[in-house]
Formats: structure tokens, C-alpha cells, sequence
């Protein structure tokens, strides 16, 4: 097998896409999940994609002494891929406490043990919402961090601030910050995509839920912004393409090829839609319709944000290459195949 990394909330929705590019690329992937958010059977998933089952504990990454046991079990790990935490927006307006619990306790054990395990890096999954509402537009990485307007967005901030003054004290390991846009769609071969536990609080699962008929309809928060017409825009990247950069990631810390002991890239395809453009989008590229309605602003969301993504194509060598309307036919076919299987 080749180089062992551990995947935290590799079971989730971007850490088992994850886990399938890393181990298509040779490496030996080890996932930690405590399923809050997710399900076991991911893996067999993970296991049918590639031919290869990861090794996987279920357990929390809040649970240190548990943490350190896996270190212990597995030795030689060389890199961390961190998801493990709670994402919901609305949700963390609603559980502060849960948010910042489970997102930043998970950080500081890790980080407490990569040195006495000798772990050469972290790539920590971060979110385009430090960014707060952007002055500019696209936004690139030197854009000011603003005030957060969600404790899940702050929870990013701060941890993000966390790995740079570990690394800035002279922890023996490098970092790299990915700071995601929207990931949307699933695996084409459908094996696995986007399951949320109960009510989705996500945008894709619930329109695909709503065209299933599993939900009524499909609220859009606002529809008076100042943006063209009046919904929140956002940046859509496929989730396998958003994988994909975490290998390039990984192999570029490493490798040592890193010119900062942190870096930062922005995830994301340069372009910005809507979300009654997103649904106009699914219906053609599906043709099925999606019940939808517009009510009141939610509580935490960004008017318009969307990527200046030149950094990670000019320095990793990645872009985001997927379309719209094929990412969003994923996401259906994933939805298609959960009824096939009576799960949803």
C-alpha cells in the first residue's frame, strides 16, 4: 500500500469522495467518522468505486484519548485530511454551543497529536465564508477575513487562526487551508453522493428530495437581494473535482513542495449563480420540475459570493473542469439510485 492518511469525517459527503480519489492515486486511507452526519454503508460504496476498503473507526474526534489510539493502531500516518466537523449555516445559529464544540475541539486534538506521531501535514477543509460578504467580487485569497456571519463561519475563522499560530510556534508540520465554495453533485458512477441525516439543510439534497417527492416544495430564502434576480448567488464546484484538489493537496505537502508552511486556496469555479438559476439548471439538465416557492431571508446567509480560483489553477494545477448541468444530472442519478435501493 502506499503512503497512510487519515481522513477525518470520511465518511461524510466530500470525505468519501476524497477517500476514493486518494486511494485511486495509491494512497492507504484510514477514516474516522463518528456518523453523526452519515452512514457506514458509504464505505461499502467507497469499497465498490475503487476495489479497495479503507480501514474505518467510528469514533469522535472530540474523543482524544480515542484519537490517539488510532494513531497508535495505524502508525506512519503522513497526512491528515480534516472534514470532521458540523456545516450547516442556519443550523449553527440555531446550536452556537454544537458548532463550536465539535469544530474546534476536533482541531486541537489533532493538532495536539500530529507532532507525537510525526505527521508531516494537515489539510484542513475550510469554507468561503471567512470571507463574509466580499467587497470584490470574484474573491481572491488576499481578500480581508470579515466578521463571520454564522458561528459556523466563525468556527472556520478561528480555526483557521488556530493551525496558523500552531505553525507560527514552530509545530513540526505544514498546512494547507482549502477553502471550498459550494460543492454539489455525486460520484458518475453513483455509488456515493450526498446523504444527509434527516431534514436536509443543504440546498442540493433537499431540491433533489423535492423532484423525488419526498418533500412538498422547495423554499428559496429571499428573493430581494441585489443580485439579478433577487436570490442569493453562489459558486458551484462538482464534488469530485473538489476531491481531486485535496490529493494535489496532499501530495504537494509531502512532497515538500510547498513554498509556506501554510498555504491557502480558494476552491471554486469562477462563476457565480443563483439559486432559482441552480433550479432552472437541474431542470434542464434532468427534465424534472421542482416545486418551489419563495419565503423570508435566512439568518447567516451571504448575499453573493464566488471564487477567484487563479491560485489553485496557477500554483496546484487544478481546475475545476465539471459543468453545471453534469454535476447537477449527478446529483439526480445519486438521488435515482437511493430510491432504487429503498433508502430515500
Amino acid at each position: 500500500m502506499g503512503k497512510r492518511i487519515l481522513v477525518t469525517g470520511g465518511a461524510g459527503y466530500i470525505g468519501s469522495h476524497t477517500a476514493v480519489e486518494l486511494q485511486n492515486a495509491g494512497y492507504e486511507v484510514i477514516i474516522v467518522d463518528n456518523l453523526s452526519n452519515s452512514n457506514e454503508n458509504v464505505i461499502d460504496g467507497i469499497e465498490r468505486i475503487t476495489g479497495v476498503r479503507p480501514a474505518f473507526e467510528r469514533l469522535d474526534c472530540n474523543d482524544k484519548e480515542g484519537m490517539q489510539a488510532v494513531f497508535t493502531k495505524y502508525p506512519g500516518i503522513e497526512g491528515i485530511i480534516h472534514f470532521a466537523a458540523s456545516k450547516a449555516v442556519g443550523e449553527s445559529v440555531q446550536k452556537p454551543l454544537l458548532y463550536y464544540r465539535n469544530n474546534l475541539v476536533s482541531l486541537l486534538n489533532l493538532l495536539d497529536l500530529m507532532p507525537q506521531f510525526d505527521v508531516k501535514g494537515i489539510v484542513f477543509s475550510s469554507s468561503c465564508t471567512v470571507y463574509g460578504q466580499p467587497d470584490i467580487l470574484p474573491v481572491d485569497e488576499s481578500a480581508p477575513i470579515k466578521p463571520a456571519l454564522s458561528p459556523y463561519g466563525n468556527t472556520k475563522q478561528i480555526c483557521e487562526e488556530i493551525i496558523n499560530d500552531t505553525i507560527h510556534a514552530g509545530a513540526p508540520f505544514r498546512a494547507i487551508l482549502l477553502r471550498y465554495f459550494n460543492p454539489i453533485g455525486a460520484h458518475p458512477s453513483a455509488e456515493i453522493g450526498e446523504l444527509p441525516l434527516g431534514v436536509p439543510q443543504n440546498l442540493i439534497p433537499y431540491l433533489t428530495q423535492t423532484a423525488m417527492g419526498i418533500r412538498k416544495e422547495l423554499s428559496v430564502f429571499g428573493n430581494d437581494y441585489n443580485t439579478p434576480d433577487g436570490s442569493c448567488i453562489r459558486d458551484y464546484i462538482n464534488v469530485v473535482d473538489l476531491a481531486k484538489a485535496h490529493v494535489i493537496a496532499m501530495n504537494r505537502m509531502i512532497e515538500r513542495k510547498a513554498a509556506d508552511n501554510v498555504e491557502v486556496f480558494n476552491l471554486g469555479t469562477g462563476r457565480g449563480v443563483s439559486v432559482l438559476e441552480l433550479i432552472n439548471s437541474f431542470e434542464r439538465a434532468t427534465g424534472v420540475a421542482v416545486p418551489h416557492k419563495i419565503v423570508g431571508r435566512r439568518e447567516g446567509d451571504i448575499e453573493q459570493v464566488w471564487a477567484n480560483p487563479e491560485r489553485a489553477n496557477n500554483v496546484l494545477g487544478w481546475t475545476a473542469v465539471e459543468s453545471l448541468d453534469d454535476t447537477l444530472a449527478s446529483a439526480w442519478r445519486w438521488q435515482e439510485k437511493l430510491r432504487e435501493r429503498g433508502i430515500m
